[in-house]
Order: structure tokens, then C-alpha cells, then sequence
């Protein structure tokens, strides 16, 4: 497999390239960085977020969006699919980065991690990145900072002036259409964390509503993740039979039914606090090649009408 930076690069500079037309800005750090502003000091939008989805995943998912319901009213849904998704969401997607300076802090997500790999998913896939230029999305509600590029650099082992931080806050329209596109992303991690081989999830796709973008961060974030537990659905083929299938869906955690306003609320938004049974998506299909196919969980409508004000 070529270098998941390198493939992401391409998809930076069609970004770079076509900034009026996405309503997106750049611009550059004295570190010489490159920040990509998605949806911080810029609103966003579909095509940006779709955009954003492709970069995170080093090109190696289809993401794209389809007219559905929610409670009977019309929106957007992002449909997402791979067929390399140990690789495109584990070792790329996921936002397992937390990023954090003196004067910075926020998510990242997207190929970079793979040129630290120190994360579990890449001992279980076997995969790390070695590249001279690293790419890190980054979820923020401010613009990256030079202590921040200057970190990446530190931790990816490149130069300052070879990175590249496309940047959005969870409040975006962009950080929305980032949010629905995670539904296989997290079908695919709890199968990991349960024991499954991730190297045998032969493909796997998605769709979930993308959330109406909220007057706060920490409602947006609310707002996206619920999305996700209680309107994403997934459909996951595999090579091996397994037996706690059943444990993949949001359905299968103790937290369902409650919205992640409250969820977070107990915990005092400490997120890593929240049970991660709950970070999965509502309704999951597992389609076992040559075997059984399981199907598990269900969507709440009314709760994501609630949640979405609608």
C-alpha cells in the first residue's frame, strides 16, 4: 500500500486548488505549515465537508450525499462505503490524536497519525507511514497555532514547513458533514476494541443525517454524535464468524436512549468518561462472507428530532 500522506496530499492540493469555488481559506504559519480553514473562521459546506472526509481517509473511501428523512422532514445524509477499512478508517479516519499546546487545543484525525502509529489500531493492522510531508485534520474551535504545527512536525518526524492542517469546528456545517461520515468508522472500531481481527472487515459502509449545525461547540457535538448512536446505520462484510456481533450497535450499550447532551453532562464533558459502547452507530448489519448475516440495533427518530430541534 502507498504512503496514506502521500495519497492525502494529492487531495490537500485539489483543496489549495480550488478554495473559492469550497468556500474554504488557507493560509500560512511562520512555521511555514499550511492551515486549511474548513469551517472555523469560514462557515463550511457539503462539498468542503465531503472533501475533508476523502483527505481524512487518504482517498480510500466514496463519500457523498443523498436527500432522506428525519421524522418525516427532509435533509441531507452522507453516504460513505470502503473496501480498505483497517486501513482508511482505523489507521487514518479515527481521530485518536489529541493535540494539545499552551495556546492550543483540539482533535486530529486523518493519515498523520499513521507516521506516529502509536495507537493499538496500528500494532493490530500491522501498518506505519513513512512519508516526508504529514497531513492532520484538526477539530477546533480556533485555527492551529505554530506551537501546534511545530508539535505535529515533532511527532511525525517531518519539517514544520511539510505540514498541512486542514482545520473545522464541530459547529460547522463542514463539522457535521465530518460527524454523519463516521458511522462505518465506528462500526468498524468496536469490532476492533470487542477482539474481531480488523484485517478481516473485508468492506464497509454508511449513512447517517447530517446534524443541523448548532449555536455552540458543545452542542454540536451533542448534536453530531447523537446522529451517529440513534441515525447512523452501517453494513459491515466480513471473513469470520464471531460471537459478540450482537455488542456492536449503540442499542447494545447501557447509555442508549439518552441524548449526548445529558451523557456528556454527567461526566462534566470529560469524553473519554463516557462508556464507549455508545460511540457506535444505531442499526448495524454484519454479513459474514460465505456464512451467516446478522443484523442488530435500530434507529430512534424521535430522539434525533428532539436533538435536531426540528
Amino acid at each position: 500500500m502507498d504512503s496514506l500522506n502521500r495519497m492525502a496530499l494529492e487531495l490537500v492540493d485539489e483543496a489549495i486548488e480550488f478554495t473559492d469555488e469550497l468556500d474554504i481559506a488557507v493560509s500560512e504559519l511562520d512555521t511555514e505549515t499550511t492551515v486549511l480553514d474548513f469551517g472555523v473562521d469560514v462557515d463550511g459546506g457539503l462539498e468542503a465537508g465531503l472533501l475533508l472526509v476523502e483527505i481524512q481517509t487518504a482517498g480510500l473511501a466514496t463519500v457523498q450525499t443523498r436527500m432522506d428523512e428525519v421524522g418525516g422532514v427532509p435533509m441531507p445524509f452522507v453516504e460513505f462505503s470502503t473496501d480498505q477499512p483497517a486501513l482508511a478508517v482505523l489507521c487514518s479516519q479515527k481521530a485518536g490524536w489529541e493535540l494539545g499546546t499552551e495556546d492550543f487545543e483540539g482533535l486530529g484525525s486523518g493519515p498523520a497519525r499513521a507516521l506516529v502509529a502509536e495507537e493499538e489500531e496500528f500494532a493490530r493492522v500491522g501498518y506505519e507511514d513513512v512519508f516526508e510531508f504529514a497531513v492532520l485534520a484538526v477539530e477546533s474551535e480556533e485555527l492551529p497555532t505554530d506551537a501546534a504545527a511545530e508539535q505535529v512536525a515533532e511527532l511525525t518526524g517531518t519539517d514544520p514547513g511539510a505540514v498541512f492542517l486542514p482545520a473545522f469546528s464541530t459547529a460547522s456545517l463542514t463539522g457535521s458533514v465530518n460527524m454523519a461520515a463516521r458511522a462505518a468508522e465506528l462500526a468498524v472500531f468496536r469490532l476492533s476494541e470487542l477482539g474481531y481481527d480488523p484485517l478481516d472487515i473485508v468492506s464497509a459502509s454508511a449513512s447517517a443525517p447530517v446534524a443541523p449545525v448548532a449555536a455552540s461547540e458543545e452542542a454540536a457535538i451533542g448534536r453530531t454524535n447523537d446522529a451517529l448512536a440513534y441515525g447512523g446505520r452501517a453494513h459491515v462484510v466480513v471473513r469470520e464468524e464471531f460471537d459478540r456481533f450482537d455488542e456492536v450497535a449503540s442499542s447494545a450499550s447501557d447509555e442508549y436512549g439518552r441524548p449526548f447532551a445529558e451523557i456528556f453532562a454527567d461526566v462534566d464533558w470529560e469524553l473519554y468518561d463516557v462508556p464507549e459502547s455508545i460511540f457506535a452507530p444505531a442499526e448495524v448489519t454484519i454479513d459474514v462472507l460465505g456464512g451467516g448475516t446478522y443484523h442488530y440495533g435500530r434507529t430512534d427518530e424521535e430522539l434525533l428530532t428532539s436533538s435536531f430541534g426540528l
